[in-house]
Parts: C-alpha cells; sequence; structure tokens
C-alpha cells in the first residue's frame, strides 16, 4: 500500500521514518571508530547501578539492557550473575560488545535488534536497565517504551535509567514534544527533569532518583550531567 496509513502502527512508523529522513546522524558510524574521546565508550559501569548492586536493592537474575552500546553494563551485570540480553540496533555497537565479552569470557546474549522490533514473552525479566537509549526515544514511541517495559519485567520486577539532564554538556534538548515535531528533531537527545520521569513513569513506584555522581576512577563510570532513576513495577500494572 505504499505510504498509505492504515492503522496506529502505520502512524508510529511514518513518524519514524519522517525523523530518520531528516537526521544525517547514523549510530554505526558513531560506534566505528573506538578510539573516539567519547565518555562512555570507556568498559566501566554506571556508578549508580554498581550502587544498587552493593546496597543489597538489586540481585542476580534475568536482564534486558535496552540500547546496550559496547556492552559495558551487560558484561557487570552478567559478571555479577545475572543472565543478560542485550539489545542495540547498531550493528558496530553489537560486535564491539561481543569482542569484548569474548576477551572476558563473560557470558552475554547480544541482540541487533530495534528495541520496539522485539519480541519478548510476558514477565520475563527481573531487570531493565537503559543507560542511554531512553533519550533518544522520540515522543511518539514513548507508549511503545512503556508498553515494552511493563511486558518485559516480572511483576515488582525493576527498571534502571540513566538519560540527559536539560542543557547537560553531554547533550539534554530543552525542547517541547511538540517541538520535536516543528524541528523534525529530537536535537541530539532529549533532556528530562525528575519531574518530568516521574510524570512517564507514574506506573512505577521512585526508589531513587538523582542526578549521577561525577567519579573520577578506572572501575564505575559517573559523570555529573545525568539523571539516574530505579523504578519498581507495581503489582497493578
Amino acid at each position: 500500500m505504499g505510504e498509505s496509513i492504515l492503522s496506529e502502527e502505520d502512524v508510529l512508523l511514518m513518524l519514524d521514518h519522517l525523523l530518520k529522513e531528516n537526521s544525517r546522524f547514523n549510530w554505526d558510524t558513531f560506534y566505528s571508530d573506538k578510539d573516539r574521546s567519547i565518555p562512555f565508550f570507556v568498559n566501566y559501569p554506571d556508578e549508580n547501578l554498581v550502587n544498587y548492586f552493593k546496597q543489597g536493592i538489586l540481585y542476580p537474575g534475568k536482564v534486558l539492557d535496552l540500547g546496550c552500546g559496547p556492552g559495558r553494563n551487560a558484561l557487570y551485570l552478567a559478571d555479577k550473575g545475572c543472565f543478560v540480553d542485550a539489545v542495540d540496533s547498531s550493528e558496530e555497537a553489537i560486535n564491539w560488545g561481543t569482542e569484548r565479552a569474548k576477551d572476558r569470557n563473560i557470558p552475554v546474549n547480544f541482540i541487533h535488534r530495534n528495541i520496539f522490533q522485539l519480541k519478548v514473552d510476558e514477565g520475563t525479566y527481573d531487570i531493565v536497565y537503559d543507560s542511554g537509549c531512553f533519550h533518544h526515544i522520540p515522543p511518539h514511541r514513548r507508549m511503545s517504551y512503556l508498553h515494552l517495559l511493563k511486558k518485559a519485567l516480572k511483576p515488582n520486577g525493576y527498571f534502571g535509567l540513566t538519560c540527559f539532564i536539560p542543557g547537560g554538556e553531554l547533550g539534554g534538548a530543552e525542547i517541547s514534544d511538540y517541538e520535536v515535531y516543528r524541528l523534525w528533531s529530537l536535537k541530539g537527545g532529549l533532556g528530562f527533569t525528575e519531574e518530568q520521569l516521574r510524570s512517564i513513569f507514574n506506573d512505577f513506584e521512585v526508589i531513587e532518583m538523582r542526578r549521577m555522581t561525577d567519579v573520577a576512577d578506572d572501575t564505575v563510570f559517573g559523570v555529573p550531567d545525568l539523571m539516574t532513576a530505579l523504578f519498581r513495577l507495581k503489582k497493578s500494572s
């Protein structure tokens, strides 16, 4: 039917296409040069994720890592005893993560796929973790994202998130959802306040929400321009 719109999914696909059509950014190109000075190219896990385990909030289980990139958090989780499905739309990122896992002999199930094309059985995961994927999700896909979380998580499962703050040095466009479509651009990634995250994830219980701690060592990743949050899926959701 070409460019006909016959369903809600057709509308979502149209908006996906128009945003992509207006962008010259390519994730495979982004990940192709491993020596670039990109803060999160380091092979260390997020400091907040490490603290969730240290504090005894999270325990080893089955984990879905959304937008895993080269797998730094996936490798940490697998090393903690978790069974990890790590998903990314970039083939370069997946290949890089697979190399890292092989070098360290750590089992991670890397999956090259758009997260909205991922097939998951209901109530599969104890933890869903997202470090840097959500702020690249356009507003029209937010409901799809929430549906994925609620389907993937077990009752009382945990959802961890790290995302841009508005106006941060690493990114965080200070534009409205409407403005995304006026500009046909996410401006490199949207920034979110604590109030916005609480509103978007209102079907989840907030366990912790704070700015990421600036860390100056070679064991964990921590920069001050990111927001971190840990949620638990409410029983009624």
